[in-house]
């Protein structure tokens, strides 16, 4: 059975190496615990087996693992720094095998490694096994569940660079506006404006893959409150954004049969 115990300690042990005073590394620690504790919850409604609870928890402990590096050279999460997934990967199965340091046992390798390379790409490219598509699903719906709470609590100066305020005097970029009517996640690359990036974040609900997890957003009422984060001074990005907001409502509703 798989030690929670000994990966948890060995990731205390890794995070030594980073300034966690700096707000970068402070929000990606939170995040990581953040993505455990939802984890958590969505295998037990989820009612899985223990050995699949207990490997899903492992992989959110580890699924961000790259982005600690990104934030100590680049001060930045952006995309082109850095593909912390494929980092992640690299750091965790190269030839040190780093990943023997969280897990005794090989058995669950692929699972792990696949779950973590995919877990931030625009969608899971094709994957055969059951078993690891189902654990690649779950880390994209626990890291996304926890993004809620992380656009809701974390200052925008760090996640955006700007103000609340500057942000809702942006437009929405023509692309942008396009996927959000076609009920598609958006691609990082087709982003022009922050307010871009803000829409890209609601967005990512339409690749939640679980009706557990939509449940959670449900009950939290996460959808109208990261909405409401932003004061849309911008007349257009304003009708837009009520919209958006009652097109993804209705989606997640129809997606949990209600």
């Amino acid at each position: 059975m798989i030690d929670l115990q000994y990966a948890y300690d060995a990731f205390e042990e890794y995070l030594q190496a980073f300034d966690q005073e700096n707000e970068r590394i402070r929000l990606k620690i939170v995040h990581t615990y953040g993505v455990v504790h939802d984890m958590k919850e969505i295998t037990k409604r989820m009612g899985l087996g223990e050995e699949d609870c207990r490997l899903a928890e492992l992989i959110a402990l580890l699924h961000d693992i790259g982005r600690f590096e990104q934030a100590k050279r680049y001060d930045s999460f952006e995309p082109f720094t850095m593909d912390h997934a494929r980092f992640g990967v690299e750091l965790l199965f190269s030839d040190d095998r780093m990943i023997r340091k969280f897990i005794k046992e090989d058995i669950w390798d692929d699972i792990i490694r696949v779950a973590i390379d995919q877990h931030s790409l625009y969608e899971l490219k094709e994957i055969y096994d059951e078993r690891i598509l189902l654990h690649a699903r779950l880390i994209r719906d626990a890291d996304k569940l926890d993004n809620c709470r992380v656009k809701l609590e974390e200052s925008l100066d760090v996640l955006l660079g700007m103000t609340a305020e500057e942000v809702g005097a942006l437009e929405i970029s023509d692309q942008i506006w396009e996927t959000c009517l076609k009920e598609k996640s958006i691609l990082s690359s087709d982003r022009v404006t922050k307010m871009d990036y803000w829409v890209s974040y609601i967005a990512y609900f339409y690749d939640i893959n679980f009706k557990e997890t939509f449940s959670i957003i449900l009950e939290n009422d996460y959808i109208p409150q990261i909405f409401a984060r932003i004061p849309y001074s911008n007349p257009d990005t304003k009708e837009k954004m009520e919209i958006f907001k009652e097109a993804m409502m209705r989606y997640i509703r129809n997606y949990c049969g209600e």
